[in-house]
C-alpha cells in the first residue's frame, strides 16, 4: 500500500472505532510512520509528477517540500491553495501556503496542513440506562491532524547557485475530546543550481520531532471494555527523513520544454515496504516528467510507492503508484490537477481508485 493508505487508514480506523482506540493509545508508541499525514505531498504540480519535488520546487510549496526553493521564487509574493478528498471523500486534506521575498537574496513562507475525519458518531450511549435506544444522545466528533510551517530561506553568496532554507515546525493532533497531541521539529534543505541542473537535499524532523500525548481518561470511563486498560499521556517521536533529489530542464524545438527529475528518499525508522530495504534504513525511489508549452500549458506524469504486495493468490509482486496531471499559468494565476492512484487487492481483483487533487496558485510581482 502507498504510504499514504497507511496514514489515512489509521485515521479511519481510530475515527470509526472509538472502542479499539483505548488499547492502540495504551500502547508503547514506535517512531515508525510516526506523523505520516506530512508525508502525502502538496500541490497538483508535485503530486502529478508523483511526488517528485524536493529540486523543483520555486514557489509558495516550497515550504513544504524544500524551504530552500523559496530563494527562487519569481514573484514577490506567492500563494497557494489546495483541496483533495481520499476515500470517496471520507477524509479530507487541505492546505494553504504564502510566501514573500525580503529581498533579493532571501524570502520567508507560512504553511499551514489539516488532514482529517468529520462528523464521526460516537454512539456508546446510544442505549440508555433503561436499555432503550435514544438517537439524541448521538454525539459527532473529529479526527483531525494540523500542521503549521514557518520558512526561511537565502541564497550563499560565496557559492554561485546555491541556496539553503530551514523550517520551524508545530504538529497538533486531535481525536476528539478524548486525546491530543502537541509536536514540535525542524527541517533543512538545500538546492544547487548549476546551468539546466538542479541538485537537492532534504532533511524532514532533523532534530527528531517529539510528539506529546495528552489522554482525557475521564472520556472512557464507564466505557471502556473490561479487558482495556485505559490509556495514558505518552510521547511520540518522528525519526529523521533525507531526500536527495536531482533534476534538468531542456529546451525543444517549438517552444516545448521539458523537466525531468528523480527523488531518492531515506527514511531512517526501521525497515519499510519499499524498494530498498533493510532493518536500519529504507530507501524509496520516485521518478517525475513534466512537458510545457510556452510556459503556459503543462502535462504531467510520475511514479513512485514501489512497493512488493502479496495478491490473494499468494503471488509476490512488484506494484508502484503512478500520477497524471495538468496545469495552466496565466497571468501570475497557477492551476494545477493531479490523478494519482492507490494500487489496492479487493476480493482478489485488483481495484484502482482514483484520487483527484487540485491546487491554486498565484504570484504577484
Amino acid at each position: 500500500m502507498p504510504h499514504f493508505f497507511r496514514c489515512t487508514s489509521l485515521v479511519l480506523g481510530i475515527g470509526l472505532s472509538v472502542g479499539a482506540l483505548a488499547p492502540a493509545l495504551a500502547q508503547t508508541k514506535t517512531p515508525k510512520y510516526s506523523n505520516e499525514f506530512l508525508n502525502i505531498g502538496v500541490g497538483g504540480r508535485a503530486l502529478g509528477m508523483g511526488k517528485v519535488q524536493v529540486s523543483l520546487a520555486d514557489d509558495a510549496t516550497a515550504g513544504y517540500w524544500n524551504p530552500a526553493g523559496l530563494a527562487s521564487q519569481k514573484t514577490k509574493y506567492d500563494a497557494v491553495l489546495m483541496h483533495s478528498e481520499l476515500f470517496s471523500g471520507i477524509v479530507k486534506n487541505d492546505y494553504a501556503a504564502f510566501s514573500m521575498a525580503l529581498d533579493d537574496k532571501s524570502a520567508i513562507g507560512a504553511s499551514f496542513i489539516r488532514l482529517g475525519v468529520d462528523d464521526i458518531a460516537d454512539t456508546r450511549a446510544l442505549v440508555n440506562e433503561y436499555g432503550y435506544i435514544n438517537y439524541d444522545n448521538i454525539r459527532y466528533f473529529s479526527v483531525a491532524d494540523y500542521a503549521v510551517l514557518l520558512s526561511y530561506a537565502r541564497k550563499i553568496g560565496s557559492v554561485e547557485g546555491l541556496q539553503v532554507g530551514a523550517n520551524a515546525k508545530v504538529v497538533y493532533r486531535n481525536i476528539g475530546s478524548f486525546a491530543n497531541a502537541i509536536g514540535f521539529g525542524l527541517d533543512a534543505g538545500a538546492q544547487y543550481q548549476r546551468n539546466n541542473w538542479r541538485l537537492a537535499l532534504m532533511a524532514r524532523d532533523i532534530t527528531t520531532t517529539y510528539n506529546a500525548w495528552s489522554i482525557n481518561s475521564e472520556e472512557y470511563e464507564g466505557y471502556a471494555v473490561e479487558t482495556d486498560a485505559i490509556p495514558k499521556n505518552s510521547t511520540e517521536i518522528t525519526l529523521p527523513t533525507f531526500v536527495l533529489g536531482v533534476g534538468r530542464t531542456v529546451k525543444l524545438p517549438s517552444e516545448f520544454t521539458a523537466t525531468a527529475a528523480v527523488d531518492l528518499e531515506l527514511t531512517t525508522d526501521g525497515q519499510r515496504n519499499t524498494l530498498v530495504s533493510s532493518k536500519v534504513v529504507s530507501l524509496d525511489p520516485r521518478a517525475g516528467l513534466e512537458l510545457g508549452y510556452k510556459q503556459l500549458v503543462y502535462l504531467r506524469g510520475g511514479v513512485g510507492n514501489i512497493q512488493q504486495i502479496q495478491s490473494f493468490t499468494g503471488q509476490e509482486e512488484w506494484k508502484m503508484q503512478p500520477s497524471l496531471g495538468v496545469g495552466l499559468a496565466l497571468s501570475g494565476l497557477r492551476l494545477d490537477m493531479a490523478l494519482s492512484r492507490l494500487a489496492v487487492e479487493k476480493l482478489g481483483q485488483q481495484s484502482q481508485p482514483t484520487s483527484i487533487i487540485v491546487s491554486l496558485g498565484y504570484g504577484i510581482k
